[in-house]
């Protein structure tokens, strides 16, 4: 046993190593006592404009307001149906469903966790409308192929970037885009234990269209191009300027984590490699890999037990998801499902994801890897 307890992700020494630039990013904005809209909040969004190479970056509340917002903006009605993967979090089933849409469950790709291209061809309907594309884990789906599916269909394709800021998708003429950027709005969390994470909850959305962009910020103002002038259904969804503070100062170092979390990913390979009990996560040749997760596949009669075990020698580890939507009470009679969706069932029992992040020790991986081996 380590004697210091082991994090699946370790905020509070990555808080320790930046304090020197995060804490007077935030006592600026304490002595401005600019909370709201502060210049912190525009700021950021040059900087991350920046970065992702898109023009526009519009701040929200968090991921799931984003996904929100980005199908209000996509002028979709109550009853159209919206494509989104078994194997993901709720959110953007969810938000389907609170604007009275109709989640349509499509199967993923075994080796990659991703929406299966192939079987969103299957499920289309005459009510289709929309494509959510989740980048799960920290690499993209495969776009291209989504794109080719609307296009022939004429469907909106939203990006949930959440877990997956900063990777970089690759297409078949050589061209590079960062996730989130290849859609007409991709969205992203700034969760605490995101790829770009601040210190509560916070969210963006980005597009290169500017009708888009001027609707995506009107809905996240209440409706409202000028103030006090409503001309859209909205809501309140804001960024505030503490969070927009520690984020600048995060994205500085955003290539960094990035290339700490992948230093971490290749000791787990080497480490797994050729192993009969422990599955490694795949990478997809078309995408980097920033490694929001590393996400191992066991034989399902063992997984619970080893989990177990790891917790015994205190090894943290986490099951993302143990449920697939179609198996979730809230999706039941509310959802469409597309054919069997038998490898989110397959994950669902089987996944299970190890410690990753910025501040990992070689000696912690070494314990955690010696405790999976010993545990097998």
């Amino acid at each position: 046993m380590l004697e210091k307890p082991i994090q699946m992700v370790d905020l509070r020494r990555q808080y320790e190593r930046l304090r020197g630039e995060i804490d007077p990013a935030m006592r600026a904005v304490m002595e401005a006592c600019a909370f709201i809209n502060g210049p912190q909040v525009r700021e950021f969004c040059d900087r991350l404009s920046d970065y992702l190479g898109v023009p526009y970056v519009i701040p929200c509340g968090n991921g799931t307001d984003a996904l929100q917002i980005a199908l209000m903006a996509s002028g979709l009605r109550p009853g159209d149906e919206v494509i989104v993967p078994a194997f993901t979090y709720i959110a953007a089933a969810e938000v389907a469903l609170a604007l009275g849409l109709v989640p349509v469950l499509v199967d993923v790709d075994p080796r990659t966790f991703n929406i299966d291209p192939e079987k969103i061809e299957d499920a289309l309907s005459e009510k289709t409308r929309a494509i959510i594309a989740v980048h799960l884990f920290g690499q993209c789906c495969d776009m291209e192929s989504i794109a080719r599916v609307a296009g022939r269909h004429q469907l909106s394709v939203i990006e949930d970037n959440a877990q997956s800021l900063g990777a970089d998708y690759t297409f078949s003429d050589g061209t590079v885009r960062k996730a989130g950027t290849i859609a007409s709005i991709g969205t992203t969390s700034f969760f605490p234990s995101k790829p770009l994470a601040c210190y509560g909850d916070g969210g963006a959305m980005f597009t290169s269209d500017a009708r888009l962009a001027e609707r995506l910020r009107m809905i996240a103002n209440h409706g409202q191009k000028a103030r006090y002038h409503h001309t859209l259904v909205g809501r309140n969804s804001r960024l505030d300027s503490l969070q927009a503070a520690v984020l600048a100062v995060k994205l500085r170092h955003l290539e960094e984590f990035a290339a700490a979390r992948r230093e971490v990913a290749a000791g787990y390979d080497a480490a797994f490699r050729g192993s009969d009990a422990v599955r490694a996560p795949q990478r997809s040749a078309f995408s980097s890999h920033v490694y929001h997760q590393y996400t191992i596949r066991l034989d399902a009669d063992k997984r619970d037990r080893v989990q177990a075990a790891l917790k015994e020698r205190g090894v943290p580890s986490m099951i993302y998801y143990p449920l697939p939507l179609q198996e979730q009470e809230v999706m039941r009679c509310r959802c469409r499902i597309s054919g069997d969706l038998d490898v989110a069932s397959r994950l669902s029992r089987s996944v299970l994801s190890l410690p990753i992040h910025t501040e990992m020790t070689e000696e912690e991986q070494a314990y955690i890897i010696e405790s999976i081996k010993s545990v097998l």
